[in-house]
């Protein structure tokens, strides 16, 4: 349980920051910047382990944080660019 709730966590911290570089308006409430993290981190995590493999019995990958991050802000130029109307 205390697992989900750390994703739920670094997740809106992760949306945060890509919405933070992210350049204009962006107009999301706290449940969309929090799953923009969460899906960001899936998809920066699928890119990180298509480099480099965390070592066997490591719980943490060295890139993750910085990964997530830049997934997050590939999942919201896609949103930006095609969901949102102007």
């Amino acid at each position: 349980m205390l697992h989900i709730i750390w994703h739920i966590i670094v997740g809106f911290v992760i949306g945060l920051i890509a919405r933070a570089v992210m350049p204009g308006a962006q107009h999301m409430g706290i449940i969309m910047t929090t799953l923009l993290g969460i899906i960001g981190g899936i998809v920066g995590g699928l890119i990180a382990r298509l480099f480099s493999r965390p070592e066997p019995g490591s719980a943490f990958h060295p890139a993750g944080f910085v990964m997530s991050v830049i997934g997050a802000i590939i999942v919201l130029f896609i949103y930006t660019r095609f969901f949102v109307t102007a």
